[in-house]
C-alpha cells in the first residue's frame, strides 16, 4: 500500500491538483499532516476534477500518524553531498525499479511531500528511511508540489505496471527493521570511535542502508544471524 502524505500543505488548489493526478495514476490514499487550509475548499474541489472521491476521503492527521508505516520515503529538491547522508538521494528511476521488485500491497509505504515554501525539514528527512529526488535544473530546482507528485507517481506507475515472470517478494516490516537496527546500534555502541559524532554518523548510514535495501525476510534472517555472531565475539 502506497500513501501520498502532504506535510502541512498551504494551498487548497495544490491539494486538489494532487488528488487529480493521483486519480490519473490509480493511487487513492491521500493523507494531510497538519494542513493549513481546508482540503474541501471550493478551489481544491474544482482542481481535483474526477479526483474528488480521493479528496473527500483524504485523512487529516498529525505527525504521530507517520509512525505506523513500514517505509517512509522523503522527497527533496535540495540534494546533499556524500557527507550529507540524509540528503544523499536515491534517484527516482532507481526508486521506481525497487518498488517493481516487491509486493507493495504487503507493506505500508508513505511518500512524504513537503511544504510548498520550505519542503521537508532536516529533522523530517532524518526520520525517513531514505530520500528521493527529481532531477531538475540547478538554476531553478524547485517544482510545484503537484508537478512533483505527478512525476513521482508516473515513475512508480510505469514500473508497477510492468509484467513480471517472477513472484514479487515481500520486504521486511517496520518491526523487523527496528530489530535489525537495534542489533546494529548495540554493536556500534561497543566499538570505539574517535568522536561521538562519528558513531552517530555510522548509525545514520546503517539506517539508510537497511531502508534502501528493502530486505526480504530471508535476507533479514541471514543478516540477523551474522549480527548475532558479531555480538558474541
Amino acid at each position: 500500500m502506497i500513501d501520498i502524505i502532504l506535510v502541512e500543505p498551504e494551498k487548497a488548489g495544490n491539494i486538489g491538483a494532487i488528488a487529480r493526478v493521483m486519480k490519473n495514476f490509480e493511487f487513492s490514499n491521500l493523507v494531510l499532516i497538519n494542513p493549513k487550509v481546508n482540503h474541501l475548499d471550493i478551489e481544491a474541489v474544482q482542481r481535483a476534477k474526477h479526483g474528488n472521491d480521493i479528496l473527500k476521503k483524504a485523512k487529516v492527521k498529525d505527525f504521530n500518524y507517520l509512525k505506523q508505516y513500514d517505509y517512509r520515503i522523503a522527497t527533496t529538491a535540495k540534494i546533499g553531498t556524500d557527507y550529507n547522508i540524509p540528503r544523499n538521494v536515491m534517484s527516482l528511476e532507481q526508486f521506481g525499479k525497487k518498488l517493481s521488485e516487491i509486493n507493495t500491497k504487503k507493506v505500508k509505504i508513505a511518500i512524504l511531500i513537503g511544504r510548498e515554501g520550505l519542503g521537508l525539514t532536516n529533522y523530517e528527512i532524518k526520520q525517513a528511511d531514505f530520500t528521493v529526488a527529481i532531477p531538475t535544473s540547478k538554476k531553478y530546482p524547485t517544482l510545484n508540489i503537484s508537478h512533483s507528485v505527478a512525476i513521482i507517481l508516473y515513475e512508480i506507475y510505469k514500473n508497477l505496471k510492468v509484467e513480471k515472470d517472477i513472484d514479487k517478494i515481500i520486504p521486511i516490516s517496520k518491526k523487523e527493521k527496528e530489530i535489525i537496527l537495534k542489533k546494529i546500534n548495540k554493536i556500534l555502541n561497543k566499538l570505539e570511535f574517535t568522536t561521538k559524532e562519528k558513531k552517530e554518523t555510522q548509525k545514520i548510514v546503517w539506517k539508510r542502508l537497511i531502508g534502501k535495501a528493502m530486505l526480504t525476510k530471508r535476507e533479514a534472517f541471514a543478516l540477523l544471524g551474522f549480527l548475532k555472531k558479531l555480538e558474541k565475539d
